[in-house]
């Protein structure tokens, strides 16, 4: 049993004109393919986290709603822990997404529409026990692996669109400094 607790109910979500606002991460590892026959180092590839959804099939990213005592960066991390079970390091805000959500209508937000604030997690840790892990499987994916397996549409256009190219500016970034040393 994990000694974390996720959060749960409304009293203290976050809500701008009809939306509630949500936080959430696509969380990343670097692996690293060794090439058996010549030994040699053929590359480093990227996997992604997605989780199960009680709700339904697909996969998912981490995310929930951003609470009042928290920023949105802070709620995406606590997201990660408590949905997927890991920890790391934010390295770059996705962008926002509007969707509705079907089974979070509530009184502030009678149609169920959501703004998610998405960004990239570098994951450090992976957890053994962690509060979702009831309910929650994890699974690392290849980025068309995970696109193709992607529940909503607009997590797939986060992961296709704004999460590559923060990696590629990331990729090119650390390539220059190392250029310069």
């Amino acid at each position: 049993m994990s000694d974390l607790v996720a959060r749960t109910g409304r009293h203290q979500q976050r809500y701008e004109a009809g939306c509630r606002l949500i936080a959430g991460c696509i969380p990343f590892k670097y692996t690293y393919s060794d090439d058996e026959n010549s030994g040699a180092d053929s590359g480093k590839s990227i996997e992604v986290l997605m989780i199960n959804s009680p709700s339904g099939p697909g996969l998912l990213f981490p995310k929930g709603g951003w609470e009042n005592d928290e920023t949105v960066e802070e709620a995406a991390v606590r997201e990660a822990v408590e949905e997927a079970g890991v920890r790391g390091d934010l390295k770059g805000f996705l962008g926002s997404y509007n969707f509705k959500s079907k089974t979070h209508q509530d009184e502030f937000s009678p149609e169920g529409l959501c703004k998610a604030a998405m960004f990239a997690l570098h994951v450090k840790e992976e957890l053994v026990s962690w509060p979702e892990q009831s309910t929650r499987k994890r699974k690392w994916l290849t980025i068309p692996e995970a696109a193709e397996q992607c529940r909503h549409p607009w997590m797939r256009e986060a992961l296709e669109g704004s999460f590559s190219n923060c990696l590629l500016e990331d990729k090119t970034k650390n390539t220059s400094s190392l250029d310069h040393q």
